[in-house]
């Protein structure tokens, strides 16, 4: 048993200060409390604990390329997706098992640090180098599991099902590492994959399409109703680009959200990534269904994509979570505040994070991503720190200056609008105090098997 004490803790009706939680041996919370008469010894955190951060969308191979796509060729052709994507799956042709693993360690490492306690990992890195099935089915998940568990993360694993190489399009040589070509082989990677996720116990699975331009309908649809997996989190890119949009138009005369929204029977447990462009019956559609979009702030302005019609959405409820996608950053503070700012500049407003019943920027922001976040995973428990849930905060210290001289009711927004991850004192992860002063407790084995592969990668 551990007792932690904290500055502060968040609950949903605001701060506990101080807080005492007790965990159990297994890491799970016994008892939160602003006061502690018991004589075990106490772990003190001059800190203020929020809930973990949820990122609810990464790719972890391309970590590998993050910050590489920034050097333009001066030509008339413009540099956007499609041609960074190309860049993309040469890096995917190239990568091992074994480089994969300390790839995804050294990237699931780095969330932690910045407050990241669960990550839904979009994968579809599934066959060897020439294209063929290892075998072991979800070996590439595996993987991703094991990289989880030694960076003390949690992880939904949500093995992708990729089919074609656009609209009515074969795959290409480059896409062949990603395939399933039938339901039933998809079903086959999803049933060793959920298998996989036995080896750790932070471990789930998902349900993923890469993109209505990646799977053929009919097999959207036969996934979609497929008894065995209705109670998964369902993931799926949508409208991201707007070429994209218009190959669909041209393919089945539908936009992509208006397809969705007529062949889908969308509910709470789908995750609609991006949904960059959409038309008003689309946001209002997504949001009367109770279906989540999972926004990606940093890749998504990184990449061009355009901006979420987010105010439009709220106004309807709609529920949005983050994810780091690609990992130009993995600053969930630096996902929230871009998406705010994005909205304020097109609005020409400052008060984006707000509801009917919540003024409060920041606490808006925790509350939506956090929640909207966990159902990401398949968790749709929306109590903050709740009794016999394992412990999951991220904790900033109480002694940066803005922060130690901030009252209770500015500390969320001073957290969120006025700090780094320098204010970060240290994550917990199922009960364990993973990172501690800007330091993961393996960060210098991590660092060099990283290196490593990286080196041998010979990308960078």
């Amino acid at each position: 048993m551990k007792i932690y004490k904290l500055k502060g803790l968040l609950q949903n009706e605001g701060w506990i200060s101080p807080a005492f939680v007790t965990v159990s041996k297994k890491g799970k919370i016994k008892s939160i409390s602003d006061t502690y008469n018991d004589g075990h010894p106490i772990i003190n955190l001059n800190g203020y604990a929020i809930p973990g951060f949820q990122n609810a969308h990464s790719h972890a191979f391309q970590y590998a390329m993050a910050g590489l796509a920034e050097k333009h060729q001066i030509s008339a052709h413009a540099d956007d997706f499609w041609s960074w994507r190309e860049a993309m799956y040469d890096l995917a042709l190239q990568v091992t098992p074994e480089q994969l693993e300390h790839i995804a360690v050294m990237l699931y490492s780095e969330m932690v640090r910045h407050g990241y306690t669960h990550v839904a990992e979009f994968h579809y890195l599934h066959h060897d180098i020439d294209g063929q099935p290892y075998p072991d089915q979800a070996e590439m998940g595996k993987r991703l599991i094991k990289a989880a568990k030694r960076a003390g993360i949690n992880i939904t694993l949500i093995p992708i099902f990729y089919q074609m190489g656009g609209f009515g399009v074969p795959p290409t040589s480059k896409q062949k590492r990603f395939l399933s070509k039938t339901t039933a082989q998809y079903i086959a990677l999803l049933n060793a994959s959920m298998e996989a996720c036995s080896i750790y116990k932070g471990a789930t699975i998902g349900i993923g399409i890469h993109s209505l331009r990646g799977v053929k309908g009919e097999d959207i649809i036969k996934i979609s109703k497929h008894e065995a997996f209705k109670t998964l989190p369902f993931h799926i890119h949508i409208a991201e680009q707007l070429k994209e949009i218009e190959d669909s138009i041209n393919f089945q005369n539908k936009r992509p959200v208006e397809w969705l929204l007529e062949n889908i029977e969308l509910n709470e447990r789908f995750q609609l990534v991006h949904a960059t462009h959409l038309t008003p019956d689309e946001v209002k559609g997504i949001a009367e269904t109770k279906a989540n979009v999972v926004l990606c702030p940093t890749t998504e302005g990184n990449l061009g994509d355009g901006i979420f019609p987010l105010i439009e959405f709220q106004k309807l409820n709609g529920k949005w979570s983050i994810g780091t996608d690609s990992h130009v950053s993995l600053n969930p503070l630096e996902e929230l505040r871009l998406l705010d700012y994005g909205q304020r500049l097109v609005s020409h407003r400052r008060n984006i994070f707000t509801s009917s019943t919540e003024g409060n920027s920041a606490n808006y922001a925790i509350q939506q991503s956090l929640i909207t976040g966990r159902k990401a995973m398949g968790n749709f428990n929306e109590e903050y720190f709740k009794i016999g849930d394992y412990f999951n905060a991220a904790v900033f210290n109480a002694d940066f200056p803005l922060i130690a001289n901030s009252s209770l009711e500015n500390l969320t927004n001073t957290i969120l609008y006025a700090t780094d991850s320098i204010a970060q004192l240290g994550t917990i992860t199922n009960g364990k105090l993973i990172c501690y002063k800007g330091k993961h407790k393996k960060a210098d084995r991590i660092a060099q098997n990283f290196q490593d592969s990286i080196t041998t990668i010979g990308n960078r």
